[in-house]
Parts: C-alpha cells; sequence; structure tokens
C-alpha cells in the first residue's frame, strides 16, 4: 500500500481543521501550554482511553460527551494533569468544556477535555480562563503539537495522504509521551485527524484497530498513567463519498495504522533519557493475541534494556523474558537474532562475533527478532533503552 506522505503536515492538514495555542503560564518559562482544536460542523469523533483505575476527570468528562454527542473540538492543557485531586477536578474539567464552547460558539458537550502533566496538583482556573479566551484559531497543528509536550524533547507529528476510490485522503497525527509509558497505552495524549467522510461505526472500528497494533505495543517503564487518550476527528470535508465498510475500509484502515505506528515509534524513540529505539519482533505465534503478549513482555524487560544500552549481545535476557509471557512455545524451535545477527536457532546457540554484535548494536536502533516457528502470526513492540539519565529525570521530576 503505498502511502504519500506529507512533508511538514500537521493535525491541520486534513480540510476543516483549525487549532491555536497559547501560553498561559502554567510552565515556568513563555512558551505554549493550552491550545485547541476545532474540526467543521460535519466533525464525527471517536476516542479511546486510558484503563487505569484512577482516571482523570478530563478523561471521565471526554467518555460522557463522546456517549451523548459527536464532539467537535478538544482544549488541551500540559503541565497539570488535574487527575486525583478530589472533586475540584471535575468542576474544573467541566469550565474548560464550557468555556471553550462558549468560545467557540457550540455546546459543551460538543467539546473533549484532555489534561496532562503531574499528577495532584489542581489547576490554576483563573490561567486556564484567560488563556481559552485568547487563543486564536487558524491552521496552527504545529503550535497545538508544542502545546501539549511534558517531558517531550521534540514534537511528534506525521501526515500521510492516500488514494481511495479515485480520491485523496489525508490523514494526520500528534502525540506526546516520554514516560510512564506501558500498556493500555501510557501517560501519553495523541490526536489524529483526517478529512474523511465516514460512518460512526467504522471510524470506532478503525480506531480500536489501530490503537492495539501501535499506541498499545509501546512500553517504555511498566507504568501506565491516569490520563492516556487518543482521540480521533473525521471532518467529512473530502470530495469522495462516505465509507462505510468493505476495501475502502481496508485501505484507510492500513493508512490510520500506519500513521498510528509512525507516532508510537516517535514515542518511544523520545522516551525519557532515551538513546536507542528498540524494536521487538514476535514471529510464528500461535495467534495474534500472544505475539502480542510475547513482543511486549520482551520489550518490558527492564535487563534487556539496560543490556541494549551498553551494547551488550546478552540474547539469554530476551529469551527468559519470553520464557515468563505465558504464551505457548517449544524452546527447541527458537530462532532469535539482533540487528540480524544469529544468537539462537532451533533453541541451540549459534556462534558469533560479540565485538562485530556489539558494534552493532552501537547505533540509534536495534530490532530484536524472534521467530517461534509455532504458528502464523506476528506482532512487534516499541521501546527504549534503560539509561542513567531515565534514571535522573524520573528522581527529581517534581522537585
Amino acid at each position: 500500500m503505498l502511502f504519500k506522505e506529507i512533508k511538514g503536515g500537521s493535525l491541520t492538514s486534513p480540510k476543516g481543521f483549525m487549532a491555536g495555542s497559547v501560553s498561559s503560564g502554567l510552565r515556568d518559562e513563555p512558551s505554549p501550554d493550552l491550545t485547541i482544536l476545532s474540526g467543521s460542523e460535519k466533525t464525527i469523533s471517536s476516542g479511546v482511553f486510558t484503563k487505569n483505575q484512577i482516571v482523570a476527570p478530563p478523561v471521565i468528562l471526554s467518555q460522557r460527551h463522546l456517549s451523548l454527542d459527536s464532539p467537535i473540538a478538544i482544549v488541551v492543557n500540559s503541565v497539570i494533569a488535574n487527575a486525583v485531586v478530589g472533586m475540584q477536578g471535575m468542576e474544573d474539567a467541566e469550565k474548560m468544556a464550557s468555556m471553550t464552547a462558549e468560545h467557540l460558539g457550540i455546546s459543551k458537550s460538543q467539546v473533549l477535555v484532555c489534561s496532562t502533566g503531574v499528577i495532584g496538583v489542581p489547576l490554576p482556573m483563573d490561567l486556564i480562563s484567560k488563556g481559552i479566551e485568547a487563543i486564536e484559531l487558524k491552521e496552527k497543528g504545529h503550535e497545538f503539537a508544542r502545546a501539549i509536550l511534558t517531558t517531550d524533547t521534540r514534537t511528534k507529528e506525521f501526515a500521510i495522504s492516500v488514494d481511495i476510490s479515485g480520491s485523496e485522503i489525508i490523514i494526520s497525527g500528534t502525540a506526546k509521551g516520554s514516560g510512564m509509558i506501558h500498556p493500555d497505552m501510557a501517560t501519553m495524549l495523541a490526536f489524529l485527524t483526517t478529512d474523511a467522510d465516514i460512518s460512526q461505526e467504522c471510524l470506532d472500528r478503525i480506531l480500536r484497530q489501530a490503537v492495539d497494533a501501535s499506541f498499545n505495543m509501546v512500553t517504555i517503564d511498566g507504568d501506565s498513567s491516569t490520563n492516556d487518550s487518543v482521540i480521533f476527528l473525521a471532518s467529512g470535508e473530502s470530495e469522495m463519498g462516505q465509507i462505510q465498510g468493505g476495501e475502502e475500509e481496508k485501505i484507510f484502515q492500513e493508512a490510520v495504522n500506519y500513521v498510528c505506528i509512525h507516532l508510537a515509534k516517535e514515542i518511544a524513540r523520545d522516551a525519557e533519557g532515551a538513546t536507542k529505539l528498540i524494536e521487538v519482533i514476535i514471529d510464528g505465534a500461535a495467534n495474534l493475541n500472544e505475539a502480542r503478549i510475547a513482543a511486549r513482555t520482551v520489550a518490558s524487560s527492564t535487563l534487556m534494556k539496560a543490556a541494549v544500552y551498553g551494547n551488550d549481545p546478552n540474547w539469554g535476557r530476551a529469551v527468559a523474558a519470553l520464557g515468563r509471557s505465558g504464551i505457548a512455545f517449544n524452546e527447541q524451535t527458537l530462532f532469535l537474532s539482533m540487528n540480524g545477527i544469529e544468537m539462537l536457532k532451533q533453541g541451540t546457540p549459534v556462534k558469533f562475533s560479540k565485538d562485530v554484535a556489539a558494534q552493532s548494536m552501537d547505533t540509534n536502533e536495534v530490532e530484536i527478532y524472534i521467530q517461534l516457528n509455532n504458528g502464523d502470526y506476528s506482532a512487534m513492540s516499541w521501546t527504549s533503552d534503560l539509561t542513567e539519565e531515565y534514571v535522573h529525570i524520573n528522581s527529581a521530576y517534581t522537585t
């Protein structure tokens, strides 16, 4: 499937979207920290959220609004998560939705609210209120991407065009997330836009499948957050007819997966303190669920992540992690390679040069490939190496 990347693309690349951001004073230094994205009146929306038992009020409110209406706008603040602050948290989330709705001239239930940052800190609503009033909506998707960052070192944006039934459809996404990353999702926010005209049922199905293949396959530190949200807005402004299923939905699904996987890898690449992206590939599993479980288990191994940081081709750590995954496999059929260098074949170690292997790992990407020879299913998971800088960042996160 050929997808054409849109250089410099943003959330406002698809037809029908506008965005704007301000520096409201939430950060210590003046930079964007509050932002709004808005679609056309025809926009429909879908969302996937954290499975943490402690759920931030913005998530609860957004889920409620998605069940009541088809929201067309999103307001996001960074720095403060608005989580675990008592009843005040829901009151503040409600106020953010109300103020944004008034600012845009839409109903409150048409607004989704997202917050990200430190848990246990109340929002300074005087700053939030003035900030929302000051936001001017233009085609400023890049500003939106900057405003949502916390410990990220850079923005994560990606846009593509795809031909479906002779019409060009644009799909774009942006995400934030560097730490507290683990399925299901992470301390991450991701936003997708498209100008496709698509049924609500298809949009819901496509988003869930895309998240399962991408963001739910990223693991950085074994923690998941209270605010995780992936939201997809479809403006319906393209020239083609409505996507309702069949081959058109299949092509669209592949395109959305492509965007989400790119963003998921960027999250892992930009993980706190990371120097390397690690891609774990599991092949030959009995079913898709077991392939994904195995990939995530190997990717989440602290010992394996530390070994990769030190350019140590200690493949035994990956195999040991696989062994505790709980999936079915035969040790005697295992094959493993790192960056294409065979290390294990039919359950037996293969002689290789550790110096050559270590040199091959001295790069910004490391691939661990495991063939189970137990079926026809495969999965990929993404993580980062474990570094001293990661410990430093998280030992002084609030101080």
